[in-house]
């Protein structure tokens, strides 16, 4: 199935329900669907009842995401997990081991020389990113999975001519969206409970990406001149 057969079979269930959210999921490491030769996801009915459980734990249980990925984690592991609130359970799916290591691994921060050797980034080159912060490290000097993308977005962009220095507008673009998305939760973010916690990290997302989505629009469209 692709995406939208997915929300087709979803909404049904789960009003609300988008792709977005679905690519959120897959970002945070609990789903993973298959790629074509082409790079487009397909999913599988195991995939969507996955998500079913997942979707129902959030609605139902107020779970956040992170007990939800650590419980599916065990499971893919092959593992028997404790017993989740509410006593929902989920079969264990087999996966082979090199998956299940990447699955139990996913999200983990990664060491300055890790990011150097996932993305080929030489030392001088991180050196400058992190100088214009397009990539930073946490209170340990590790980095996230983001710094991947970035450090790969950079590359590419140096690759033709567009160097870090020319790119610390989009640190500051960066920090306004940033703080857009901050302000719209506000109202639910002033809550302590997990339900709230979740809810806000799952609102930020679906903001975040619409404005990705506007911000990759407009740099589109005001490039479709050179098309012609």
């Amino acid at each position: 199935m692709n995406i939208g057969e997915v929300l087709t079979r979803l909404t049904q269930d789960f009003a609300g329900m988008t792709a977005s959210k679905i690519r959120f999921l897959e970002e945070k490491g609990l789903i993973t669907p298959a790629r074509t030769a082409a790079g487009y996801r397909k999913y599988t009915d195991s995939d969507v009842e996955r998500l079913r459980f997942i979707l129902a734990l959030q609605r139902d249980q107020y779970l956040p995401l992170k007990v939800i990925k650590d419980y599916l984690d065990a499971v893919d592991r092959g593992e028997t997990p404790p017993v989740l609130p509410g006593g929902a359970s989920l079969a264990p799916r087999g996966v082979d081991a090199q998956t299940a290591q990447e699955l139990a691994g996913h999200h983990r921060p990664l060491t300055r020389s890790e990011l150097e050797g996932r993305t080929g980034a030489s030392s001088a080159f991180v050196d400058r990113l992190v100088e214009y912060a397009l990539v930073v490290a946490d209170e340990d000097g590790r980095f996230s999975e983001q710094s991947i993308r970035a450090v790969n977005a950079t590359l590419a962009l140096a690759d033709r001519g567009v160097e870090p220095r020319h790119l610390r507008a989009f640190r500051t673009a960066a920090d306004r969206e940033i703080g857009l998305v901050e302000s719209a939760v506000a109202p639910l973010a002033g809550r302590r409970d997990a339900a709230s916690a979740a809810r806000v990290a799952d609102e930020a997302a679906v903001i975040a990406d619409a404005i990705l989505e506007l911000h990759a629009s407009l740099v589109r469209g005001g490039l479709e001149h050179l098309d012609r």
